[in-house]
């Protein structure tokens, strides 16, 4: 991954000095497809991720971490596994890799398992007046230049989504225009 000042320093070089290639991949010991592809492109950032990542050590255990991993999201979140402890048991079982290939594949398969969580959901749907969601609450309000606390009732009806709300002066009638 080059830095932004390192692409910066090979435009300079190519734009304003007018090096040649050869000459700034000696000086900034960068290769002569890197200094190509900066003078080309306008990117002022260059990053590179593989699209596939080998896992030459972790291959033949896959199955066992497959079901390591799903043990362990089955378990209350508090008596659940890290990955260190994961990696442990696998090398108490023969596993001589590292733990960075065991931290990616626990990862990749993290997301694999929220993916086919999320398409799961499944909307919640009411009919007309089968449902409701109440609250109350305490508001201080100012009425006439007196302030004074009112009870508040709040009604979501679930269908229609629509919000009523009820206000309750104990000492006073309150009534609102709309």
């Amino acid at each position: 991954m080059l830095v932004v000042e390192t692409i910066a320093k090979i435009r300079r070089a190519y734009f304003q000095d007018k090096k040649s290639i050869k000459q700034i991949c000696r000086e900034l010991r960068v290769s002569r497809n890197t200094v190509r592809k900066v003078i080309r492109s306008g990117a002022t950032e260059l990053t590179y991720e593989r699209t596939i990542q080998p896992q030459p050590k972790i291959g033949p255990w896959k199955d066992m971490l497959d079901e390591m991993l799903a043990v362990n999201a089955r378990k209350p979140k508090r008596e659940r596994l890290t990955r260190i402890r994961i990696l442990e048991e696998l090398r108490a079982r023969g596993y001589d890799g590292g733990y960075d290939a065991v931290r990616r594949y626990a990862a990749s398969w993290s997301k694999e398992e929220e993916v086919a969580s999320a398409a799961a959901y499944v909307p919640l749907s009411f009919d007309p007046g089968e449902a409701y969601q109440f609250d109350w609450s305490h508001e201080i309000v100012v009425i006439d230049g007196v302030t004074i606390t009112v009870k508040v009732a709040h009604v979501r009806l679930c269908h229609s989504r629509i919000l009523f709300v009820r206000v309750a002066c104990p000492d006073r009638v309150v009534r609102f225009q709309s």
